[in-house]
């Protein structure tokens, strides 16, 4: 795992768009598409904000949430709708977006028409995770119903998480699928969260879900 440290989160966005659009970039240079997945919450935002002017073939570029909330994208609460807001925009507007959500009461309904969309994007080209101060990534959550099928080596493509700690059922990649990505990129702010990060350094993947992705991992950390 290595770690890059940024004077604020403002530089951070900055330089840690500049470095996805070259790895993009370069990607694109070798492979005829590329997959590219993101995801949700306040702190990529910003970074989302940068990368979506990047002068890059997006057409080629196939991007996807690391999870979701099974909500409609005009949900205020929908990652769907930050990702068009913010990163489907500008240049980027001619990426291929792929949603985890589809009209139907549970994600068991449609788990399989959703991961057949996903199934050429693997494995995943290119990954930005983000990080919760309970060691958190993508919707792993400690405790979580449906963590252990998430976590096991044979996992599927999506998994559908249920959790106290959040109000609506959630559909995220399980942790097979997020290690295996190619390059694998973190951005998390404060010094909770760091401090999170290194103690999920020691615990098993059960207690601390970002441990099951650390190995080629690199931390972009940058103070509140």
């Amino acid at each position: 795992m290595k770690f890059i440290d940024y004077a604020d989160a403002e530089m951070m966005a900055i330089d840690l768009a500049n470095v996805l659009a070259g790895e993009l970039e370069n990607m694109l240079f070798h492979e005829e598409r590329v997959s590219f997945a993101v995801p949700g919450g306040e702190t990529p935002g910003p970074v989302f904000d940068n990368l979506c002017a990047a002068d890059l073939d997006w057409s080629r570029v196939d991007v996807f949430l690391t999870d979701e909330r099974w909500l409609p994208e005009d949900d205020p609460r929908s990652n769907a709708r930050l990702v068009r807001e913010r990163l489907l925009t500008d240049r980027a507007t001619a990426a291929v977006f792929h949603p985890l959500y589809a009209p139907a009461e549970k994600p068991e309904d449609v788990l399989t028409e959703l991961e057949s969309m996903l199934v050429s994007c693997q494995p995943i080209s290119l990954l930005l995770l983000g990080m919760g101060a309970d060691m958190h990534c993508a919707s792993l959550f400690p405790g979580a119903e449906g963590l252990k099928d998430a976590l096991a080596a044979d996992a599927p493509v999506l998994v559908p998480i249920r959790t106290p700690a959040a109000p609506e059922t959630r559909v995220t990649l399980s942790a097979r699928v997020l290690d295996a990505a190619i390059s694998k990129h973190l951005v998390i702010t404060g010094q909770r969260k760091r401090a999170a990060l290194e103690r999920g350094m020691h615990l098993s993947p059960d207690e601390a879900p970002i441990a099951a992705v650390m190995d080629g991992l690199t931390v972009h950390w940058a103070p509140e």
